[in-house]
């Protein structure tokens, strides 16, 4: 344990900030907790943490706020201090992130002892940053708790400001897959996908096959890891298989490892051989779609938003899921199937007493200029690799 744990009044919830090997050892606690929780993603679940720590992409004492009424566990955030330039050179907490994590509310139970349980969550907060801000990115704003956690904050006296936003698509699954094409806002996009897919099987019949479990599962895994490898995020050294960890992490957190998080593997297949795969975690009703590649030779069919539509074609006829979540970041292929959205922002939220130092709107401007930057430094290595290969070609 790293800190004390603190009494807060209300229900007897209490507060600590404890490492991951001290909350691994509760595990059936954490499962339960993600089983009760409200709004739950799978990141923050044991699986993930768990599968994240044995590829070796966090330590042994990466840091958790969790809070608990009696033997029971409410809350769990595990969160890390960094620097970066909103800090001024101080440090400054943030959820924990990876090239995985693509949500970061924390896992809070729901209940009647919901605001007890944010008002100790919020108080653990302050006590692990050590009263410093918390730069909080990919947050779902737009949630039943994403608008409790900034409820709590604001009744703690938090000042809260906005650095980025955008609209992830969604899809929440409607009654009938005649109900979703019926209701859709880009008709013209289900045309064209149904065209590609047409196209895509003048090569030998199309198929979807879907694992879950087993031996399949596992052979679906490693099917994805070489698909991937052999196309350009290989050439880029950014597949999974191009770095040990991540291709044990990958086999590790799409396993049948049990518990509420499971895996799910969709495989468009041409006479047995794969053109696109998607990786999916699905809990709490939700399906995250976290990977997909696609045989890049087929470009010109799409596979990959072909699989995408034949994954919605199957949330409707079987109803393995309420929702799929895309998990992207702004700009999504997906925007135009799934028709809902969900507002993810990043936001900076620093405790009273810490605002009259650096206000919340200066180290706001100074998180949007470290964006602006960064995306442009992107786009100069982009023109700058455009550019080498059409000398190559010359």
């Amino acid at each position: 344990m790293i800190a004390p744990t603190r009494r807060i009044s209300g229900p007897d919830p209490t507060f600590a900030v404890v490492a991951l090997t001290d909350l691994s050892r509760h595990g059936a606690a954490w499962d339960g907790l993600f089983a009760r929780a409200i709004d739950p993603h799978p990141h923050y679940s044991r699986h993930v943490l768990e599968a994240h720590r044995g590829a070796g992409l966090v330590s042994d004492d990466l840091r958790i706020v969790t809070v608990r009424s009696g033997d029971r566990l409410d809350a769990v955030l595990p969160f890390r201090l960094t620097y970066d330039l909103c800090g001024l050179g101080r440090p400054v907490a943030r959820p924990f992130l990876s090239p995985f994590v693509t949500a970061t509310l924390p896992l809070v139970a729901d209940g009647p002892e919901l605001s007890a349980t944010l008002a100790s969550l919020v108080a653990g907060l302050r006590a692990a940053s050590g009263g410093r801000p918390w730069r909080w990115p990919l947050l779902a704003t737009g949630t039943h708790l994403g608008r409790a956690l900034s409820a709590a904050l604001n009744a703690a006296g938090w000042a809260l400001g906005e650095v980025d936003a955008f609209r992830r698509p969604v899809l929440d699954r409607r009654a009938t897959l005649a109900a979703f094409e019926a209701d859709h806002p880009n008709r013209a996009r289900l045309k064209d996908l149904r065209r590609r897919r047409r196209r895509l099987s003048e090569g030998g019949a199309l198929t979807l096959e879907t694992a879950t479990a087993g031996e399949p599962l596992r052979a679906a895994v490693a099917a994805f890891l070489a698909l991937e490898q052999a196309g350009w995020k290989g050439a880029a050294g950014s597949a999974l298989a191009c770095r040990t960890s991540h291709a044990a992490f990958a086999r590790a957190l799409f396993s049948d490892a049990g518990g509420p998080v499971g895996a799910r593997a969709d495989l468009l297949m041409r006479d047995g051989r794969p053109l696109a795969i998607s990786l999916a975690l699905v809990a709490g009703g939700t399906a995250c779609l976290l990977k997909t590649t696609y045989d890049e030779a087929e470009r010109a069919g799409a596979p990959g938003l072909v699989l995408e539509a034949e994954i919605v074609r199957a949330l409707h006829e079987t109803g393995f899921a309420e929702r799929l979540d895309s998990a992207t970041l702004a700009g999504s292929a997906l925007e135009s199937l799934y028709p809902d959205r969900e507002t993810v922002a990043e936001i900076i939220a620093a405790p009273e007493g810490v605002r009259g130092l650096v206000s919340v709107e200066r180290r706001v401007r100074l998180a949007r200029f470290e964006h602006a930057a960064r995306a442009q430094a992107k786009r100069r290595l982009a023109e700058s690799a455009l550019a080498q290969r059409l000398m190559g070609r010359g």
